[in-house]
């Protein structure tokens, strides 16, 4: 069967995302977020030929605001103008020195924030590793526009469509940044797709990282489900959210599942607890396109994860979750070994659309 090519939404927005830091056990070092994973995917993927490169379309702010609060969305925005406005650096990225954590406040009433947006970074930011730099707002905006574009293809009839977005967006939650995400775009389509009359939407997040903004956002949804595979928070990032116990708020009891798996799973043992994920998701029963977080970073040589995944493992992957027969909006999240990541990606998404077929 000829199929015919997968829309491949991208923009160069996240290019000037570029130059960032973020603080590792105390000591300052390059952000493993970088502008060439993105490259690197595009490129693995257009020369195989089944690609069709499409820009975004312009979906506007509704569509952030309906997931996010407006407040942090206005630091997302203008951290990086206030901060040079007032004499930062503007060769160096900005991260948060101070975090307002629950205990600071305790019972004293908080009547305001610095009225600079960079001052205000610490009640919004969790991490030090998600830095702002002149090309952030725009590339976040851009990523948003790149997730809803691939949605818009799927429910016009596409089986697949895959949004290379960077930066990533499933640790952001409706009020935080972390994790290199300022905006969720799973979330954002999976709320975009219940805007367009679905009643139940099912994201399926195979990133090695919990997706703790995506579940938090969703935390009390029973249109929305969330299923997660990700390396045991016991030992990894983000370390407070991903534990099996976690299974959704008192209104949406069962619409959140949470797979924490041991270092060093190999390809079968990842198929086995996605079999889990993917039979939940089926009795869910979702009338709208699966939304996909993608990541690579489960790859077995990710400098900033544990499991040990090979590239035909992607492969395996895609397949099974094409078993499903249902369309899938594919958004990638994670995935820091470089040099592999053309090759998984162009793995992952040839087995999904193979067995999708286009019936």
């Amino acid at each position: 069967m000829t199929h015919p090519t997968i829309p491949l939404i991208a923009s160069d927005h996240h290019l000037a995302h570029d130059g960032l830091i973020e603080l590792v056990a105390g000591r300052e070092v390059p952000c493993f977020e970088s502008p060439a994973r993105a490259t690197a995917i595009r490129g693995a993927l257009l020369e195989t030929g089944a690609y069709d490169l499409q820009a975004p379309e312009t979906h506007g702010p509704d569509p952030i605001a309906a997931v996010h609060e407006l407040e942090l969305i206005d630091v997302v925005e203008h951290a990086w103008t206030d901060a040079i406005a007032a004499g930062w650096d503007e060769r160096r990225a900005l991260l948060p020195d101070t975090f307002l954590l629950r205990a600071y406040a305790g019972s004293m009433p908080l009547d305001a924030l610095p009225a600079a947006r960079h001052l205000r970074l610490g009640a919004y930011c969790f991490d030090t590793a998600t830095p702002i730099v002149g090309g952030t707002a725009a590339a976040a905006r851009a990523a948003v526009d790149i997730a809803l574009t691939a949605a818009d293809r799927v429910l016009a009839g596409a089986p697949l469509a895959y949004a290379l977005c960077r930066p990533p967006g499933h640790h952001a939650g409706r009020n935080l940044i972390g994790g290199y995400c300022y905006f969720n775009n799973a979330a954002i389509v999976a709320e975009w797709l219940v805007s367009r009359g679905a009643s139940r939407v099912a994201i399926l997040d195979v990133d090695f990282h919990h997706g703790n903004g995506t579940q938090q956002i969703f935390w009390q949804r029973p249109d929305v489900f969330y299923a997660s595979l990700h390396g045991d928070p016991g030992g990894i990032y983000p370390y407070f959210s991903g534990y099996a116990t976690e299974v959704g708020g008192d209104r949406a009891v069962g619409t959140t599942i949470n797979l924490p798996l041991p270092p060093g799973t190999d390809g079968d043992g990842y198929l086995t607890a996605l079999d889990v994920a993917l039979d939940a998701i089926t009795d869910f029963d979702p009338d709208a396109p699966v939304v996909v977080s993608l990541g690579f970073d489960t790859y077995h040589a990710d400098p900033i994860a544990n499991l040990a995944l090979h590239t035909d493992d992607y492969a395996r992957i895609g397949s099974r979750i094409a078993a499903l027969r249902r369309p899938v909006v594919a958004i990638q999240e994670g995935g820091y070994a470089v040099e592999a990541l053309g090759a998984n990606a162009v793995a992952f998404l040839g087995g999904l659309h193979e067995d999708l077929g286009t019936e």
